[in-house]
């Protein structure tokens, strides 16, 4: 195991928590989703630091960073970018939109029409757009975070459970306590801590890190133990819609970076526990009658951990 990455990550955990007071938990999944390449969803409510922590871990990777603030009248174009006529040159030349950064905020994401919100969808599967049968890469490491409101709905457009599958985490950060709320008051009393913010890594070791992340051993029973959770998602009787196999995926890549994290070469039973909920409530579809109940998603998802043996 390389030392210097897990310096690197942690230098990270500790660089993000200077502007997020309390919240390293939440820190560490969104470390994990960057480790995966995979995106993420933040619900919660307005104020509590959803766009702070991208911002703060764009800044400690020293990577591009672009915030979208999604409305009813924004456009595909404006995300994807759009080819205008060149009367110099007599060809149409292409001009970017706002999905060219490696880190992308796409703000109130349920707040803009369907047809562009799966423009967005679309290049987070794909890492690419296609403007006038043309198809232009988007720069590497590229990630998403997407926010929403969870008890607004006015005026928005929620986004369909195919298309929640594709966030490869939900997170939330919650507000803080009285104590980390203090804190907060005293640090930020002359200025925001995010304008001091300096790099500590780079996207070149966050890349290596990426890789490192495939080599992480699985056994076969951590297979089958996976397997075994997401299928009891499937056969739960609170259950419309259960875990898809990219939920099994999702989930196999998130207990290797989990692994890396804690520095170990393997995955343990433990980090398959610790990354179930975040990797897989977003993609349950609970029954009436379970939400009549006051169930949620992530009571499925901890019933169903807990119905599977797990492995020695």
């Amino acid at each position: 195991m390389a030392e210097h990455i897990n310096k690197m990550l942690t230098d990270v955990i500790d660089n993000v928590e200077k502007v997020i007071i309390g919240k390293r938990e939440a820190i560490e999944l969104a470390l994990c989703s960057f480790l995966c390449a995979g995106h993420v969803l933040i619900e919660d409510m307005p104020g509590v630091g959803k766009t702070s922590l991208v911002s703060a871990m764009a800044k400690s990777f020293d990577c591009s960073f672009r915030r979208i603030q999604f409305t009813p009248d924004i456009l595909p174009s404006d995300i994807t970018g759009f080819s205008m006529y060149n009367q110099k040159t007599g060809e149409f030349d292409y001009h970017q939109g706002a999905v060219m950064s490696q880190i992308i905020l796409a703000d109130e994401i349920n707040r803009t029409s369907p047809k562009t919100q799966s423009s967005l969808l679309e290049v987070m599967e794909e890492n690419q757009v296609t403007v006038d049968g043309q198809t232009y890469v988007v720069p590497q490491p590229f990630i998403v975070f997407a926010t929403q409101n969870p008890i607004e709905y006015l005026g928005t457009y929620p986004l369909p459970e195919a298309q929640l599958d594709r966030f490869f985490m939900r997170i939330s950060l919650g507000y803080p306590e009285a104590e980390e709320e203090s804190k907060m008051l005293s640090r930020f009393k002359e200025a925001s801590p995010m304008k001091s913010l300096q790099a500590v890594a780079n996207a070149e070791g966050l890349v290596e890190a990426q890789e490192m992340v495939a080599k992480i051993h699985v056994d076969e029973k951590i297979n089958h133990y996976i397997v075994a959770i997401v299928r009891a998602t499937r056969n739960s009787e609170d259950v419309a819609l259960g875990g898809s196999p990219r939920a099994s995926l999702c989930l196999y890549r998130a207990a290797q970076a989990w692994a890396l994290y804690n520095g170990r070469d393997y995955v343990l039973p433990d980090d398959v526990i610790k990354m179930a909920v975040p990797v897989m409530e977003h993609r349950l579809v609970l029954k009436q009658e379970a939400r009549l109940k006051r169930l949620t998603t992530k009571d499925v998802v901890g019933a169903a951990v807990k119905s599977v043996r797990t492995p020695i």
